[in-house]
């Protein structure tokens, strides 16, 4: 198992990485591999395989594990790795978490049961049943649009139970939600990590005391997330909110200009990896969509001086004044002090 240094709390921001595929649809390894260090070079502080963007559920559970394989050992020790270890029941997840330990994995990350609509009683012993025999430190994983939601009830329960549940990752974007876990567990437990799950609340989720996100953009804009996480922490706000604005433009068009993450896809293409096509089929009307949307990335793209512009241009939009973010930035300020 790789000698990696275990930090007492996940901090920073995690890349979900897509899995890129070749021409048939298969695992490509060796693009991959090339990825993998490309945003390591551009200073993610960690990676998270087999997540949503990942689309975890298209890959069988014997590619589940190699996409992590392939992640750690190409990584080697050099970042820490929060693996998705969601499967379809109890024991193949209590399984998939001792591969990953087995590989040198930091944590996993687990989903809260999904298909099966499930109360809060049946969370908390899913979860517990995970705990107490897992060898690898649990993050929660709350993305209540897909899956069981994990109230604030049951995060306390499980951080006060279980030493193994460690923190947990939180996609519903709600940040009163997120202040009432981090008020309720942290407390009690100061090594549990809080991470969001939504990019375009990474600076507010970081103002009321998470300690980082895993965030779909990272794996395009690696440099725009890290530099948002440094001026946050170095408490530049007013430079932070200019990046987060800058973030939300670009993450909001990969999101909802197609679907889910066809989009973080073609904006990587953009960005010179080969992705494949995904193994979700797609018609005539999604492909002439994506081609569309390819365009308006490509823009997005080039004014961050990250690709070049398409053939005719792009139309520029107007960049915000010091007044204006000035303005946001009392908002929201104002809003948190309510």
């Amino acid at each position: 198992m790789p000698d990696i240094q275990q930090p007492s709390v996940l901090k920073g921001i995690f890349t979900p990485n897509l899995t890129l595929l070749d021409n048939r649809g298969e695992i490509n390894e060796r693009e991959m591999r090339r990825y993998i260090d490309w945003l390591i070079e551009r200073g993610v502080h960690g990676l998270y395989p087999n997540g949503s963007t990942g689309e975890f559920t298209r890959f069988n559970p014997q590619e589940r594990r190699r996409i992590i394989e392939i992640v750690a050992d190409q990584t080697a020790g050099r970042v820490p790795i929060l693996a998705g270890a969601a499967e379809a029941n109890v024991r193949e997840t209590i399984e998939a978490c001792e591969h990953y330990y087995a590989l040198g994995c930091r944590a996993v990350a687990i989903v809260s049961p999904f298909y099966y609509r499930l109360g809060p009683e049946a969370v908390y012993a899913y979860f517990k049943e995970i705990a107490d025999h897992s060898p690898i430190d649990v993050t929660l994983y709350n993305i209540p649009l897909f899956a069981s939601p994990i109230d604030v009830p049951t995060v306390k329960r499980l951080a006060l139970e279980c030493p193994r549940v460690t923190g947990i990752k939180d996609s519903s974007g709600d940040v009163s939600h997120m202040l009432r876990m981090i008020d309720a567990v942290r407390p009690h437990r100061p090594d549990f990590s809080f991470l969001t799950g939504w990019d375009t609340a990474l600076v507010p989720m970081l103002l009321i005391g998470c300690d980082g996100g895993t965030n779909a953009s990272s794996g395009i804009v690696p440099e725009i997330t890290r530099k948002l996480y440094d001026t946050m922490t170095a408490g530049r706000l007013h430079e932070a909110l200019d990046l987060q604005l800058r973030l939300l433009r670009l993450f909001d068009v990969m999101l909802y200009s197609s679907e889910f993450p066809d989009g973080f896809r073609a904006a990587l293409q953009l960005r010179g990896f080969q992705t494949g096509t995904g193994r979700q089929p797609k018609s005539q009307v999604q492909q002439e969509q994506l081609e569309k949307l390819t365009g308006q990335l490509q823009c997005i793209l080039s004014q961050e001086g990250f690709a070049d512009q398409p053939v005719g241009g792009c139309q520029q939009s107007a960049p915000m004044t010091a007044s204006q973010i000035e303005r946001i930035v009392q908002d929201v300020l104002k809003q948190l002090g309510k």
